[in-house]
């Protein structure tokens, strides 16, 4: 199984007719794909009442991949108490158990910063956080390439395996040392992820400048790298029960209509986008 889907759902304006209010938007959503990755969760620790209304506002069969908050990930650079930690990753475990509850949570996603390598310190974080979230599906995420370099690579997704982890492989530029390679091998025999960020080189490294967000993910893929990737995604899914696909490559707005092209590939129903509305003003 394939599951398909983007990172978030309010950028997207391509999946919306002119006039889609915004708290309207997860439900117009979920009409194209039965998955998303949750990123306001990485930026706060919402209110259990927030998530019960998305889970209120999407069909049965409708999953969320929930990005961790970013003081799990020490993307705050906060030193914290043993203490302070405890009650921060308790409170994110009770904010999302309505999505638990209903059994529309694919896992947790621990994305780690770009500076946190490989070493016995942050592995001990890792394991920390798997302890603490325990009884939850979990991916992982690294972003600094010492995760897998040569002589390392076995042993870390031996760890990963070893600790119940899911892996969440990427596709990204390749720019050392803050990005990883794709590595196509599964860690947990429910669930490998895959997150689609794009391959603009110059703009990866942009994250300083006050237009990071504009640049990053500005990228399409064309039909000969999804189809490559069509034939990686049925490989994966000879040693996993279900792959997890994020587009985010988003910049540019084209995260929507490739994802919908890779469903295509794949010989899944893609509904067709809402026809874009004409520039009243523009040049005829």
């Amino acid at each position: 199984m394939i599951s398909i889907g983007l990172a978030g759902w309010g950028d997207h304006d391509k999946l919306y007719p002119a006039g889609v209010k915004s708290q309207d938007k997860l439900n117009v959503y979920s009409r194209y794909f039965s998955v998303v990755e949750l990123d306001s969760s990485y930026y706060a620790i919402h209110k259990d009442v927030v998530y019960r209304r998305w889970v209120a506002e999407t069909p049965d069969h409708f999953s969320f991949l929930i990005k961790a908050y970013q003081g799990m990930t020490g993307h705050t650079r906060q030193e914290m108490s043993e203490t302070d930690s405890d009650q921060m990753f308790s409170s994110f475990r009770e904010s999302i158990l309505p999505v638990i509850e209903a059994d529309k949570l694919k896992a947790v996603l621990f994305q780690y910063p770009p500076w946190f390598d490989c070493n016995r310190k942050n592995v001990s974080i890792v394991r920390a956080a798997r302890e603490r979230m325990n009884g939850i599906p979990l991916a992982l995420e690294f972003r600094h390439q010492s995760w897998f370099a040569p002589g390392m690579r076995g042993k870390t997704l031996q760890f990963m395996r070893g600790e119940g982890w899911m892996h969440s492989i990427c596709d990204e530029p390749q720019v050392f040392p803050g990005s990883v390679p794709t590595v196509l091998d599964p860690t947990h025999k429910e669930l490998t992820v895959v997150r689609f960020h794009g391959r603009n080189h110059s703009g990866w490294t942009s994250s300083g400048n006050a237009n990071w967000r504009d640049v990053r993910y500005l990228y399409r893929y064309n039909r000969e790298e999804l189809l490559a990737w069509k034939g990686h995604l049925l490989q994966l899914t000879e040693n996993t029960a279900e792959v997890c696909v994020i587009f985010n490559n988003n910049s540019g707005g084209d995260a929507a209509e490739n994802a919908l092209q890779l469903m295509e590939l794949l010989g899944q129903e893609a509904k067709t986008l809402p026809p874009e509305q004409l520039d009243m003003f523009g040049d005829e």
